[in-house]
């Protein structure tokens, strides 16, 4: 009797083994088959993941669109704070000089030697890489591209950073520290910020996408390796 009570336990076991097998196998077998056809687990994938290419594709462009229009603005009016006016056109210095009067620019007017620095360094240093990143970037996928672009990057917002402030906070009266006529009201001034403000933003987005965007950070990865 105590053999046949546990010969039915075992076969009891055996029967419940069995059963909780066909039911686990008919639940996970779809989930792991749909997740190895997939490579990416037991979850659909994320939208943002799947999109990322498109975005990645939309900012090269925005990048490559601002390096091709930064080459005539750094050629034929930033330029002319540090090169000598004989190079240029009557209608390049009057453009310049219609500018400096409208919006009230005093660093343009009459450019102190710590701007006419930075207009220099846009000589020597940006001017050469403007054409090269525009390329880089409309090409697109260009991974080569990502350390010189994070270098211009920062280089490009500590330049900005001291313009704004003294476009903000500087004393522009007839007893200030400029001889150029600046912005007198707040408006005036925010005007003026909103000129250069752009060359602080795309730049901190050009850093923020080089740093964050999976594929051009895997060049990092392969170098360390």
């Amino acid at each position: 009797m105590g053999d046949a009570c546990g010969a039915l336990k075992g076969a009891g076991r055996q029967l419940r083994r069995w059963v909780l097998g066909r039911c686990a196998g008919a639940v996970l077998l779809p989930v792991s088959t749909w997740a190895g056809e997939r490579g990416v687990g037991a979850y659909p994938p994320n939208r943002r993941t799947m999109r990322s290419p498109t975005v990645r594709r939309f900012l090269e462009c925005l990048m490559g669109l601002y390096f091709l229009t930064h080459i005539p603005i750094t050629l034929f009016l930033d330029l002319q704070m540090v090169l000598p006016e004989e190079l240029y056109a009557v209608e390049f210095r009057n453009l310049l000089q219609w500018y400096a009067g409208e919006f009230r620019d005093p660093l343009v007017q009459d450019p102190p030697e710590w701007f006419q620095s930075f207009v220099f360094c846009e000589l020597v240093f940006q001017l050469p890489f403007f054409p090269i990143a525009a390329y880089a970037f409309f090409k697109g996928s260009c991974r080569w591209i990502r350390t010189p672009a994070i270098i211009y990057s920062v280089h490009t917002m500590t330049t900005v950073i001291p313009i704004l402030s003294t476009l903000l906070f500087e004393d522009f009266s007839v007893g200030g520290g400029f001889r150029a006529q600046g912005p007198e009201t707040l408006p005036e001034r925010l005007i003026l910020v909103s000129v250069y403000a752009p060359y602080l933003l795309i730049p901190l987005i050009l850093l923020l996408f080089m740093l964050r965007n999976p594929y051009y950070r895997s060049e990092e990865k392969r170098k360390k390796r």
